[in-house]
């Protein structure tokens, strides 16, 4: 093999390398990236709630900081949404709005002591 035949054998195995590794990465982005789908939606807003009641730490400083204003809107776009999206949502996605919308009520009564 000439010197010219192995630059080119390492060339292509490179560039072959190269192509698997950016594919790869991509794979793995895709991945990391969760589905968007309803569910996750308003999982998504629940969780916001919960950390505005105070009742989990804020992912941005791990400080347990309470905002009743914020956790209040919150709970309110949430009860909105059930309301605009009735009968459009399947059994599993209204219990789980159902269900939280609750969950998230009684904590904002719980710490408001039932004051709007």
């Amino acid at each position: 093999m000439t010197e010219q035949d192995k630059k080119k054998v390492d060339e292509s195995y490179k560039a072959r390398v190269d192509k698997d590794r950016d594919a790869g990465g991509q794979a793995q982005e895709a991945a990391a990236v969760p589905e968007a789908s309803f569910s996750f939606f308003i999982t998504t807003l629940g969780m916001q709630a919960t950390v505005a009641l105070g009742d989990v730490a804020n992912p941005q400083n791990n400080k347990k900081e309470e905002s009743l204003p914020q956790a209040k809107f919150l709970i309110d776009i949430l009860g909105t949404l059930r309301e605009k999206t009735k009968s459009n949502l399947t059994k599993e996605e209204n219990d789980l709005l159902e269900g939280m919308l609750y969950e998230l009520r009684m904590r904002y009564v719980q710490k408001t002591g039932g004051t709007k």
